[in-house]
């Protein structure tokens, strides 16, 4: 699964608007991250697997277990 779906299923009913603001980015940077047509910088990445409880390697390099 490309990571932009994997974000858009872990940001659920919350607004691109609100984790953004929680992550420290640009709305339409999470938006582009959301459309793979971003990568997030390293230490974006790691703020972004760090808020949502997962690895980086489960967000953007394999599979989110449920």
């Amino acid at each position: 699964m490309p990571f932009g779906l994997k974000l858009k299923e872990l940001r659920g009913n919350r607004s691109q608007e609100e984790i953004a603001r929680e992550i420290g980015v640009t709305k339409s940077s999470w938006a582009m991250y959301e459309r793979n047509e971003r990568i997030p910088r390293d230490e974006v990445k790691v703020k972004i697997a760090s808020y949502f409880g997962k690895t980086v390697q489960e967000i953007f390099f394999g599979s989110i277990e449920h």
